[in-house]
């Protein structure tokens, strides 16, 4: 199956909530009170060419956001200082469009949560199945979802997303999952950490599998460290995602996509070069069954 990696703009956050330091509450006033600033990180979106339908990993930001009153002046954008560089042509409307594929043929959209990084394109979106855990949606819904962070007042009036919750089927170390494709080669995992219903997608393909990571951790490296972001509203949830990450990753040698990881991109079509050279190799020697 062939992956894009879509880059919608750019942003800056506090390198303390990039890797937090301390624990509970003083992890939170430690990012507030940073002064340093991360490197313009990418903010990625996925796409997978599945035989079942085109799949879209996350939508990206929107160039919206640098209009004045986007945020309100109380919004946590503003407290925590996010700075964010995205031109309407980055957006993944258009993106899309320049690798051939138009929205409306997207089948599902999966959402690893709601920030609004990560769902500032939904409009480009009503035609198709978008995903979300029932536990993101219900935290980010109202005014109690603008107060933590989540813009809702931006979302298209017609977003109706399918709201999944877990079974206890395990998938690997997670104690939970939910299988999407017929083919059995998608699955959804509760990845709680950086927001309670964070979740993310794993691909399964021939040989190679593919962690779609959203903001469980800002970097591989961060992942390795085994170090929770700055703003996790829980220590202990944070971790235990972590340590199933860092198991999967190992046991699988899966491919690790984060969404803000400068390498992400490069990580992706390294590891798909190197297939599609072992695949011609194989087909060339007449060993491929």
């Amino acid at each position: 199956m062939k992956i894009h990696a879509i880059q919608t703009g750019t942003v800056a956050v506090k390198a303390k909530q990039q890797e937090g330091e301390g624990t509970g509450f003083r992890r939170f006033i430690n990012t507030l009170l940073d002064k340093e600033w991360t490197v313009p990180l990418p903010i990625y979106t996925w796409v997978i060419e599945h035989p079942e339908g085109l799949i879209v990993v996350d939508t990206g930001e929107t160039a919206l956001t640098a209009q004045p009153g986007y945020f309100p002046s109380w919004h946590p954008y503003f407290k925590f200082g996010v700075k964010e560089w995205v031109q309407p042509e980055e957006e993944i409307g258009p993106q899309l469009r320049q690798i051939g594929i138009s929205p409306k043929d997207v089948r599902w959209v999966l959402m690893t949560h709601l920030h609004t990084d990560h769902a500032g394109g939904l409009a480009y979106f009503p035609d198709s199945e978008i995903v979300v855990s029932q536990t993101e949606y219900e935290i980010a819904r109202g005014l109690s979802g603008r107060i933590r962070g989540y813009p809702n007042q931006h979302w298209p009036d017609w977003f109706s997303p399918r709201l999944v919750t877990f079974t206890s089927t395990s998938f690997g170390p997670f104690p939970q999952s939910l299988t999407l494709t017929r083919a059995g080669d998608v699955h959804l995992v509760p990845t709680p950490g950086h927001t309670p219903g964070h979740l993310s997608v794993i691909l399964e393909d021939i040989d190679q599998a593919y962690f779609f990571a959203g903001d469980a951790s800002y970097t591989q490296q961060i992942m390795l460290k085994q170090k929770v972001d700055g703003v996790a509203p829980d220590d202990a949830s944070a971790k235990e995602t972590l340590k199933h990450i860092l198991q999967y990753v190992e046991q699988k040698n899966a491919v690790y996509l984060p969404s803000h990881d400068p390498d992400a991109g490069a990580r992706l079509k390294s590891v798909q070069a190197l297939n599609k050279k072992s695949f011609s190799e194989a087909v060339k020697a007449g060993t491929l069954s």
